[in-house]
């Protein structure tokens, strides 16, 4: 029996934020693992290191055999992978294990199956969720992601504080259960073929991407302002000396209640036409307000304007991703939206890897304050370049609209049936009547009887039709809306019209 398609993407948005929730506590508890088993830093970060660079080198070929192969296929060969891979390193805690080495290729294997699953839940997302809803749909997800990180991170090291063993014993369960449930999902899928060659296949996503303006506009907006965010974060992490453990994982967190926020409002109020504008006009705010934050350091805490910041930058971000998720699943073939996603993902985290060293940089340089400034420079020359030229910020295109105006518009068929039925109802009721005239015309011997319940239907209560040519009237009284014909309470009756 088929699940129905709501309880298919409840299904797979469910164990999404399973996967989003073991992917961000492994992310905390590789590298501390790491650390307790060697005492190196340096181990530490090659851990760390490990669990991202999967993603750069691998994100455009995962693309291309999301398109070749079933989804779901891809998610739960990918599900069981992992949940085999984290289930090696707790056995191997047992035994006074693992290894560093076991440590680095169970890292690689997280990260690398990880953007995957991304991508297959992208490539199934068309065939779940109907073109009208797919705007509510994307808005769930994206604010499961969000919330899942924000849970991620701080779960996996308070876990890890409880006893080492007990994050991967979670996820372990996790991506157990969540390969269970994509048993459920049905198996709808065709199989596509090869294009001309391999490096082709794999670079259509590129040449699919340069010929949609608004898709190509966005990747590159979005790719400059993820860089400037998280070149933020690294400015502001340098500059919290003095500050509490607590008040800065606090700022970074506030950025993922951005997200969420604006994922539910998106949920609610679709991002117009002119989101990618809306989009560059929020981060400008934002770090507007980071440089007063950090200009009026000497005088205060700086921490809450960054905490401002970093809120503003996660909920335009959320309003952004939804509109963009909404127009590549809209706008590509099933056949190319996991090689067009796998390329902006790319550009994304590519953003994302070069936003340490470039902060680092900028407050070895400028410090602090003159850092900040410069973040703020460059938005206001994007703003600037944006406002005279729209090919940095054109108009989103249109695409079906959203759940709220499909239930209005159901709503109103609804009623324009049953409009149209009352109406049929009527022209039968008046033939009959019709008929009947005829025959006493004609024959002069009709029962009325038989057209009286039709007259009782058809008029108001309280009003008359009259036929002076016939010398016979219906008057119809009784109770009011009684239309039957013939209870007692209608009194239908009939009587000579008078001369």
């Amino acid at each position: 029996m088929r699940i129905p398609k709501r309880s298919e993407f409840a299904l797979v948005w469910t164990t999404s934020a399973f996967s989003t929730v073991g992917t961000r506590t492994l992310g905390v508890a590789y590298p501390l693992l790491a650390l307790g088993q060697t005492q190196s830093p340096t181990a530490v970060g090659w851990t760390g290191f490990a669990l991202a660079v999967p993603v750069l080198i691998l994100y455009v070929p995962w693309g291309l055999l999301v398109d070749r192969i079933s989804p779901r296929a891809v998610m739960l060969f990918a599900e069981f992978c992992r949940c085999l891979t984290v289930a090696t390193v707790l056995v191997a805690m047992f035994f006074g294990g693992p290894s560093l080495a076991h440590l680095i290729i169970a890292a690689l294997v997280e990260g690398a199956l990880w953007g995957l699953c991304n991508l297959a839940e992208t490539a199934m997302l068309p065939s779940l969720v109907q073109p009208v809803t797919m705007w509510r749909a994307l808005a769930k997800s994206e604010g499961a992601a969000h919330f899942a990180s924000l849970a991620g991170r701080p779960l996996g090291g308070y876990l890890f504080g409880a006893g080492s063993y007990i994050p991967f014993a979670m996820n372990t369960a996790l991506f157990a259960v969540s390969w269970g449930l994509f048993f459920s999902l049905p198996r709808t899928f065709e199989r596509r073929p090869a294009g001309v060659s391999l490096l082709h296949d794999l670079s259509e996503g590129f040449r699919v991407l340069r010929r949609l303006e608004f898709l190509r506009s966005a990747v590159r907006l979005v790719t400059l302002t993820n860089l400037l965010v998280n070149t933020l974060i690294m400015i502001f992490i340098a500059g919290s000396a003095g500050m509490s453990s607590a008040t800065i994982g606090l700022v970074l967190a506030v950025g993922g209640v951005g997200g969420g926020a604006g994922a539910v409002v998106a949920f609610f109020r679709e991002p117009g036409r002119s989101i990618l504008r809306v989009h560059a006009w929020i981060w400008l705010l934002a770090l507007t307000v980071a440089m007063l934050g950090a200009l009026l350091a000497a005088q205060g805490e700086a921490w809450p304007y960054f905490a401002l910041a970093f809120f503003l930058t996660g909920f335009g971000g959320a309003l952004s991703n939804v509109a963009i998720r909404v127009a590549e699943v809209t706008l590509i073939s099933p056949g190319e939206l996991a090689r067009v996603v796998a390329v902006a993902r790319l550009c994304s985290f590519g953003a994302l890897s070069l936003a340490a060293p470039l902060g680092g940089a900028l407050v070895t340089w400028y410090g602090v304050t003159g850092g900040s400034i410069l973040l703020f420079a460059v938005m206001l020359i994007i703003m600037g370049v944006s406002w005279r030229h729209d090919g940095l910020t054109p108009p989103m295109p249109d695409i079906p609209r959203s759940f709220r105006h499909s239930y209005r518009a159901k709503q109103a068929l609804r009623r324009a049936h049953r409009t149209m039925r009352t109406a049929n109802e009527r022209v039968r009721l008046a033939k009959l009547i019709v008929d009947t005239i005829e025959e006493v015309v004609v024959g002069g011997d009709a029962d009325m009887t038989e057209a009286e319940p039709a007259v009782g239907r058809l008029a108001p209560a309280g009003s008359q039709i009259t036929g002076q040519s016939l010398g016979v009237r219906f008057e119809v009284s009784g109770q009011r809306g009684c239309r039957c014909g013939d209870c007692a309470s209608c009194e239908l009756r009939s009587r000579p019209h008078p001369a």
